[in-house]
Formats: C-alpha cells, sequence, structure tokens
C-alpha cells in the first residue's frame, strides 16, 4: 500500500506515477475525486466535533447557573436543541465518511507501487534496458530440438497424461527428469544457503486472505489465483513462495540487529495465468504447477537499493555455475509487477526458441507491501518503529532452468550433457550416463 503523504500533500507525483504505470487515466481522476471528498468529510467533521465540545463546555455551566437563573436554564436547553441537530450532522457525514474511506480503502489497495526515481519510463518491455550479458550463445552444428521434442523423446516429460489428470498446462515428470528437476532444486538451495548467506525456510503452501493481501496479490489479482477451502475456512494455493517467506514476520517489530533477514524456500507454485491463454501453450514455460526456488529479503530502509543488487548477483550465478548464458534487464514503468518499485529480470537464451526467456525476476518493493503487512523494525532501543523494505527473487525458476539446461547442451543424438555443477546429484542415477569426466541425460 501507498504512503499517505500521496493522496495528500503529493497527489500530482502519484498521479504522474501512475499514468508512467499504465494505470487507467479514469480511475486516477476517480482516485483524485476520493481523495477530495474524503478530506473535505474529515474536515467537515472535525470542525462541528470542536464545535459540539466547546458548546459542552458552554451547557455545564449555563446548567450550573439554570438553579438560579432561569434564563440560564432556557439557554442551556436551547444550546442543547442545537448541539442535537450538530450531533446528528456529524452522524450523517461520519457514515458517508466511513462508506468514502472503505472504498477509497479498496481503490487504495489496489494501487500499484510508484516507481524508483532511476526506472526508465516505458509503457512495454519495448523500453526495457538491458544492463549486462553474460556467456556465449552456443554454435549448434545441427537444427536444435526445444525441450518438449527432447523430453519426449527421451521419455522423461509427458504431457498428455498429465491432461488426463489435471487438464492442459501440466506435465508429468518420469525417471531422469523428475531426478533433474530435484538436482536443480537441491544445487539452487545449497548455493544460497552455503554460499550466499540465505535460511531455508518451508513455508506454508496454503495462506489466508490477509496473507496475499499483504504482498499485494489480494485484491487486485484475485482472479489468478487458485482458491480452496473447507467449510467457512478460506485458502489460497500460493503463486509463489514470497507470498509467505515475507508474512512471517507480519505485524511484528523486528530488532535492527536481526536485519537484513535473508530466507530462502523450494516450493511448488500454482497460478491460473488468467489472461495468458493462447501464450506459450508448448511445453514447461507457463504452467498452473511448477517448481521454484525463491529469495526474500526484509531490510533497513536506507539499505535496500545494495540488497537489490546483491540479490540479482546471487540469481545470476546460479545461471552462471550452471553455464547458461544469460543477460540481465531493468523493467521499465509499464512493465513492472504491481508491488515492485524496481525490476531486474535475469534472461536466459533458449535455443529451441531463439530467443531470451525470463527465468528470474529479482525486485525491491521499497515500504510498500511492509505497509500492507504491518512489518517494522526498531533502529533504537526506545526509537520509533519504522517500515522495513521487502525484496524478491526467483533464485530460479526450476522449470524453466530444466529447459534451459536441456536445449542449450543437448547433443546431436539427443542426449543432454549435464553442468559439471549437477554431477554430484545425477551421478550413477537411472537414466545418466558418464562418458569420461562428462556425465549425459540419455
Amino acid at each position: 500500500m501507498l504512503d499517505p503523504k500521496y493522496f495528500q500533500d503529493e497527489f500530482p507525483e502519484l498521479e504522474k506515477a501512475l499514468l508512467n504505470r499504465q494505470f487507467d487515466s479514469q480511475a486516477v481522476a476517480r482516485i483524485v475525486e476520493m481523495s477530495k471528498r474524503r478530506r473535505e468529510l474529515i474536515r467537515k467533521s472535525e470542525g462541528l466535533k470542536a464545535e459540539r465540545n466547546k458548546a459542552s463546555q458552554a451547557i455545564a455551566q449555563l446548567k450550573a447557573k439554570a438553579k438560579t437563573d432561569p434564563v440560564a436554564a432556557q439557554a442551556a436547553d436551547q444550546r442543547v436543541l442545537e448541539m442535537r441537530a450538530v450531533g446528528d450532522q456529524i452522524k450523517a457525514i461520519d457514515d458517508e465518511l466511513k462508506a468514502v474511506e472503505t472504498s477509497f480503502e479498496d481503490v487504495a489497495l489496489r494501487l500499484p507501487n510508484v516507481p524508483h526515481s532511476s526506472v526508465a519510463v516505458g509503457g512495454d518491455a519495448s523500453a526495457n534496458q538491458e544492463v549486462r550479458r553474460w556467456g556465449e550463445i552456443p554454435k549448434l552444428t545441427f537444427d536444435p530440438k526445444d525441450h518438449v521434442a527432447l523430453g519426449e523423446a527421451r521419455g522423461i516429460l509427458d504431457f498428455e497424461r498429465a491432461g488426463k489428470i489435471s487438464g492442459a498446462r501440466f506435465v508429468v515428470y518420469f525417471g531422469a527428469g523428475a531426478r533433474l528437476e530435484r538436482a536443480l532444486i537441491q544445487f539452487m538451495l545449497d548455493l544460497h544457503t552455503q554460499t550466499h548467506g540465505y535460511c531455508e525456510v518451508i513455508p506454508p503452501f496454503l495462506v489466508n486472505r490477509a496473507t496475499m493481501t499483504g504482498t499485494g496479490q489480494l485484491p487486485k489479482f484475485e482472479e489468478d489465483l487458485f482458491k480452496t477451502g473447507v467449510a467457512d475456512r478460506e485458502l489460497f494455493l500460493i503463486p509463489t513462495s514470497e507470498v509467505p517467506l515475507t508474512n512471517i514476520y507480519r505485524d511484528e517489530i523486528l530488532e535492527i540487529a536481526k536485519l537484513p533477514l535473508k530466507m530462502t524456500a523450494y516450493s511448488p507454485c500454482f497460478r491460473s495465468e488468467a489472461g495468458s491463454y493462447g501464450k506459450d501453450t508448448r511445453g514447461l514455460i507457463r504452467q498452473h504447477q511448477f517448481q521454484k526456488v525463491e529469495l526474500v529479503k526484509i531490510v533497513e530502509a536506507e539499505k535496500s537499493y545494495d540488497e537489490l543488487e546483491s540479490m540479482v548477483r546471487d540469481a545470476e550465478k546460479v545461471l552462471q555455475l550452471l553455464g547458461l548464458p544469460h543477460r540481465t534487464v531493468a523493467l521499465c514503468t509499464g512493465d513492472m509487477g504491481f508491488s515492485a518499485a524496481k525490476t531486474y529480470d535475469i534472461e536466459v537464451w533458449l535455443p529451441g526458441q531463439a530467443a531470451y526467456r525470463e527465468i528470474s525476476s529479482c525486485s525491491n518493493c521499497e515500504d510498500f507491501q511492509a505497509r500492507r503487512a504491518g512489518i517494522r523494525y526498531r533502529s533504537e532501543a526506545q526509537g520509533k518503529p519504522r517500515l522495513a523494505h521487502t525484496l524478491n527473487g526467483s533464485g530460479l525458476a526450476v522449470g524453466r532452468t530444466f529447459v534451459a539446461v536441456l536445449e542449450n547442451f543437448q547433443q546431436a543424438d539427443g542426449s543432454v550433457e549435464m553442468p559439471k555443477v549437477l554431477h554430484r546429484y545425477l551421478d550413477g542415477a537411472p537414466g545418466f550416463e558418464r562418458r569420461g569426466e562428462r556425465l549425459f541425460l540419455v
């Protein structure tokens, strides 16, 4: 949720920021009017309450005189009648204010974060800015296959049977495919916990409405969530473990000595992908259920942008150790996610598509989520609590990493060479064959 200052003294800045984020201009105009009406009602209510308080003191004084002064008694009665009318006015204003504030809060919860000043203004991905590249695009001496063809030929991916079980956009991993997916998860978690200093967490995969609201999935994106419940208990399947990880510290005041909090978690992720039908319908790129290793940080406000750069390097390191060519892109205002103030996407090269595709998105949400979730920290023993800054990033999307490994390291005979960092997780497993110092999925 945005700082209240944007709805008061800095509304022009908010209006400009929302338009830069491609937010509906009519909705912006509505917010302006709601904000003005809200302030007007607060001003009227406070003015009438001050008048009533002052009158109450005068009435008390008149009633004290009323025992000996009939005029004072009449004046007291008259003032009481007048204040009853004022009370009716206050009630009517407060009732309208309550309705306006309820509507205003609903709208405010649907407003995206304000972009950081360093974010380029642009309407879509064409305005994103490449920051750096790593690795050489493989020069294959044969026509590369995509991961679907490679996986189905090896018998490790089955989309047809998954469709029989669950419908479109699901997959069954078999044998060496399941083992490779698990090896990637283990490698990522080991790297982030043993080298990058994150604490491994296993969070709940079903969460309540307050948790989804805290990180910004609700109320705006409810159509993109899978929801379930038993009796009157409503729960949502997580779209990313960012949601439960960030909310672990909801409504808490943290001591500064504990910051930065750095957490990582593997989880299945569930997304309906509402509005994306017709896009990436082939293969693993856009599934309703997929695996991801997530990175989350809760940090001091002044250090959050240094922590963002560090998080991006942590995610890039996964790809570098795997030997996968990639590039890092700074997103423009029109391409960022709802809660982000600044985002870097890391895109891996996929020979099957002859294109770079997103494999990680690392964002600084500043205090946007912390305000919604009530995550604060105290910098001094008796100091006033401050809102923390929260960051999140994929470290990495496991299915897309699986795709990148298959496509980049495929051989002419259809086998796939495994990166050396995965050998210790795969060596000796069924479906993998050692050829000297090299290990292949066969």
